[in-house]
């Protein structure tokens, strides 16, 4: 499932190729039908995320949200315009992927869907198609601040530095320290923290040397903001990178940039290798049915 600075890449993309734009909006497959004619037409405003959610404002005060979940993805094509409009490009096999859309022909618009494509966006010079998502649904300004109501704070919101940054380190401390389940559960609730992931997840709790067993309630308010203060760095560099890279650079054996995929984590997905920092090997097992990763050592419980 695309973690929380995949979903904020994903904005940033729509915005780009898609902002101020009027657009077609269908439903190849017919299950978002109704949905897509009450935007078919309008211009698309902004998109915007909050941790795994997708916002897309359209003039007419509606909002088209999307929750990719683990199946979810997007194709992007269109003209040299469109495909140039994005600096940073999508993430690939992380939820969406960018097609090329000219092959020197020439743009002549979009192809025949392919496969079930729950809903097709069209402009003068590109297109999306949304595949395979948890939710697709059309909502009000108020049924949005219903849904953003029900979600942790997100690392990745403006302003991580100044006040509105503090208040939502505070807000996620109390969440975290509120509660009896253990700390490993707790970063993947997103009523607890929006954005967080299997990968984040295992990742900055080794990095705080945090086992991921200890409950929520006994982590100190210095360790639950440095907690936040890590996934903050981290998915913002996610962000920036395009992918999640968690380890530093005299952690990994080998030093090419760009970091090789083998040399990204410190325990994601390495059950049985020696952590990188004490030689223990890493340890593997099922957390609120996904996989989790921890080193016995550095995160003794």
């Amino acid at each position: 499932m695309p973690e929380g600075h995949s979903i904020h890449r994903l904005a940033r993309q729509f915005t780009s190729v898609f902002g101020g734009s009027r657009l077609s909006v269908s439903s190849p497959q017919g299950r978002f039908a109704a949905g897509a004619a009450r935007l078919d037409g309008h211009v698309l405003e902004a998109a915007s995320a909050h941790g795994k959610q997708l916002f897309l404002h359209f003039d007419n005060d509606l909002y088209l949200r999307i929750h990719l979940g683990l199946y979810g993805a997007f194709d992007f094509g269109g003209d040299e315009t469109f495909t140039g409009a994005s600096s940073i490009g999508a993430p690939r096999r992380v939820g969406e992927q960018e097609v090329a859309g000219d092959d020197g022909a020439g743009y002549a618009g979009p192809p025949e869907p392919r496969g079930a494509v729950r809903v097709r966006l069209v402009s003068e010079h590109g297109w999306a198609d949304l595949r395979g998502p948890t939710a697709c649904e059309v909502i009000t300004d108020a049924e949005r601040s219903k849904v953003l109501a029900r979600l942790g704070p997100d690392p990745l919101a403006d302003g991580a530095h100044g006040p509105a940054g503090a208040g939502r380190a505070a807000e996620f401390t109390r969440r975290l320290r509120s509660k009896g389940s253990p700390v490993g559960l707790l970063l993947m609730n997103q009523e607890v923290l929006a954005g967080v992931g299997n990968v984040y997840r295992a990742e900055v709790l080794f990095r705080a040397r945090i086992s991921p067993w200890r409950l929520g309630r006994s982590v100190g308010e210095a360790e639950a903001a440095d907690l936040w203060n890590d996934v903050v760095r981290l998915m913002n560099d996610g962000v920036r990178q395009g992918r999640i890279i968690t380890t530093a650079p005299q952690d990994r054996e080998d030093t090419a940039e760009p970091v090789p995929v083998s040399e990204a984590h410190y325990v994601y997905k390495r059950t049985g290798l020696p952590c990188r920092r004490c030689g223990t090997p890493v340890a593997g097992t099922d957390m609120g049915a996904r996989k989790l990763y921890w080193c016995p050592a550095c995160q003794a419980a």
